[in-house]
């Protein structure tokens, strides 16, 4: 059997998710970018499977998703928030992270649906001084937004999975496995599953292994993937997932709606 190329984000989030798949080089190539570059790997077929911005699902064609293990949350998320100079109702424009796709188009839905603004929008690196230097807002992902000491800089934190569980009451899903039919096999998904599961057993070694030499950030992302993040993908996660892919296609943001397909 030939390897199977996987790529995968390369937050701290994502980490779990690929425990232990070392041991398995022979069946997966694993490389790591992030969101938006994974999402083009797996658009350009440049990778077979991917751990992808959920939102691409819905950008590309003929995908099918690998069930039982995502990067979601159901409530605050920690690492997914935009960074105010004023509060949030009163954000007129923002810097958007260029690393992002799924985090984007939620702001985006939380801002027509839920936080009641229509703020101008810049695409910017991930540097957060700089970006608050243009804009009202920053919007960061990942470990930038994990780690960014917001209250030393004096800024309002908005966390968009604690503004979606306000708006919809569900979980939000942020990226998911997915890939073109055909190519992940059920001993494949065992692998997968089994993979996250011994990486949430093993918070605190993922979190060292990701933060080297700083055990004061390592404690906080075992934390992070401890209490924020939720790795399931059952029916309250499709649920919300769902929710999001209706509101993103309401709002134009996505050619249109469909559910996701499991292989």
């Amino acid at each position: 059997m030939s390897r199977l190329r996987l790529g995968a984000v390369e937050y701290l989030n994502a980490r779990p998710l690929v425990y232990g798949l070392q041991d398995h080089a022979s069946r997966f190539d694993v490389r790591f970018d992030v969101p938006s570059r994974c999402a083009a790997l797996l658009h350009a077929n440049e990778v077979d499977v991917g751990l992808v911005p959920s939102i691409e699902y819905l950008r590309g064609d003929s995908y099918v998703a690998v069930p039982g293990v995502a990067i979601g949350s159901d409530g605050p998320i920690d690492s997914v928030a935009v960074f105010g100079k004023v509060p949030i109702d009163r954000v007129r424009t923002v810097a958007l992270d260029a690393s992002s796709r799924t985090s984007v188009a939620l702001f985006k839905v939380l801002c027509a649906r839920h936080f009641g603004i229509e703020p101008a929008v810049r695409v910017m690196a991930p540097e957060p001084l700089r970006m608050l230097e243009a804009c009202d807002a920053a919007l960061l992902i990942g470990d930038v937004a994990l780690f960014f000491d917001h209250g030393a800089a004096g800024l309002e934190k908005t966390d968009l999975g604690l503004a979606w569980k306000a708006f919809t009451g569900l979980p939000f899903v942020y990226a998911y496995w997915f890939g073109r039919p055909g190519l992940i096999t059920p001993p494949d998904v065992t692998i997968l599953g089994d993979a996250c599961r011994r990486g949430v057993e093993h918070a605190e070694d993922v979190a060292r292994q990701h933060c080297p030499g700083d055990e004061r950030l390592a404690a906080v992302g075992a934390r992070y993937l401890r209490d924020n993040v939720d790795f399931g993908f059952g029916e309250r996660e499709l649920a919300g997932l769902t929710r999001f892919y209706r509101e993103a296609a309401d709002l134009g943001l996505v050619p249109s709606y469909r559910e996701p397909r499991f292989d």
